[in-house]
């Protein structure tokens, strides 16, 4: 007989950020659950490490908006459960020509969702701002309370902690090869590289960057999922100034609709730094990554950052960058669904998260938990996160970076 160590009611492959939110609401839930990680735990290899990222609820589409709202509180309730903060609370800003559509998209989604927001022209963000925003004479901006920072492996730790404390058997350098469904007993094995093997009632991966090839020799369906690598570039504030960008101070996340695609956040991880990054990336092998960032031109963000920051923000160049991957699909919406054929309901997908799919990890998690425990999700508009939407536009509905 199978030794009762090496059966789960559920097996989470892959543990970045969805999968040990996933891990977490199983293991609240009363799941025996297994999370299983191919690197060390908190490694730097795929996309849920490094020092921040943005938590906003104003979204051109505006499906997300409740999603990110609903996540904000459990980013506060997890937080509490664990006694230290890894969401840091502060006011969005987005900002784009006149004759962007981004913004007025936003401003749809606020009033369709109810959030609170205020449309500022030119004159108002410098007096908004005390003059450390400044926009073209054709720009605008809107402003809302919903966003924040999120420390993310900070993050990730705690949601581990967190499973871990509710139960949840937590195991790394374990790379999963295959999931077999058990023809016996009905559930699916799990394999590894090492040749360990796991029976559980049902699966789900959340393989990050690696989720296309796993899927693909799990089930045979091939997901258009691009991994890029993106690098994420600070820039020092000029000395004397460095309160003033600081979390805690007026001073906003922020979005620049347009060219550049421009992002960034207060000054938080490294003091007297500032994160402003171009979305974006470049298509890689998330086996084999270049990890070098030479060949990326910075010249158009350099020349926003010296049209933005009265000033204040050295432009000349950054004096760090991080390395990153984005999983993409065509449309840059999310994964989040069964994977179907043989496997029916027992193994499920949360994948495709295309560079914004951090802050919503914690309602991703639930989501994904109920997918499996109860065959159907609520609260989430899930038409938009179907596998099956690749099958029926082939060509998807590139938005673009």
């Amino acid at each position: 007989m199978e030794c009762s160590s090496h059966q789960f009611d559920v097996i989470v492959v892959g543990a970045g950020i969805m999968g040990s939110s996933t891990a977490y609401q199983l293991a609240k839930r009363g799941q025996k659950t297994l999370l299983l990680e191919q690197f060390d735990f908190l490694h730097h290899r795929g996309s849920s490490h490094g020092e921040s990222r943005t938590l906003r609820a104003a979204y051109t589409e505006d499906y997300y908006c409740d999603m990110v709202k609903e996540s904000s509180q459990i980013w506060e309730q997890a937080q509490s459960e664990i006694g230290y903060k890894v969401y840091f609370k502060a006011q969005q800003f987005d900002m784009s020509p006149s004759d962007n559509k981004s913004l007025l998209s936003i401003i749809s989604s606020c009033e369709k969702k109810s959030i609170p927001y205020r449309v500022l022209d030119r004159q108002q963000v410098s007096d908004r701002f005390s003059g450390l925003i400044n926009l073209p004479e054709d720009w605008f901006g809107v402003l809302t309370d919903v966003g924040g920072v999120i420390k993310p492996t900070k993050a990730v730790s705690m949601f581990q902690a967190l499973a871990f404390q509710r139960g949840a058997v937590l195991r790394d350098n374990m790379e999963v090869k295959n999931v077999v469904k058990d023809e016996v007993k009905g559930g699916v094995n799990v394999e590894t590289a090492d040749g360990e093997k796991f029976w559980g009632k049902k699966c789900v991966i959340t393989a990050g960057a690696w989720v296309r090839k796993l899927v693909k020799t799990v089930g045979g369906l091939e997901l258009p999922i691009q991994a890029l690598e993106t690098t994420v570039c600070y820039w020092r504030i000029k000395e004397g100034h460095e309160a003033k960008f600081a979390i805690g101070s007026d001073f906003p996340t922020f979005v620049s609709y347009g060219e550049p695609y421009v992002f960034g956040t207060p000054s938080l991880e490294f003091p007297g730094l500032i994160k402003i990054s171009v979305n974006g990336g470049y298509p890689c092998d998330p086996d084999k990554r270049p990890w070098d960032p030479a060949g990326i031109s910075l010249d158009s963000l350099k020349e926003w950052i010296k049209g933005r920051f009265s000033g204040l923000v050295d432009y000349g160049g950054p004096v760090a960058t991080q390395s990153c991957m984005y999983s993409m699909t065509p449309d840059e919406d999310f994964v989040l669904d069964f994977l179907g054929g043989e496997f029916g309901k027992d193994v499920v997908i949360g994948g495709g998260f295309s560079g914004h799919g951090f802050k919503m990890a914690p309602v991703v998690g639930r989501v994904l938990a109920d997918l499996l425990l109860s065959g159907e999700a609520k609260g989430v508009e899930m038409k938009y996160f179907r596998a099956q939407r690749f099958q029926d536009n082939p060509k998807g509905n590139v938005k673009g970076l």
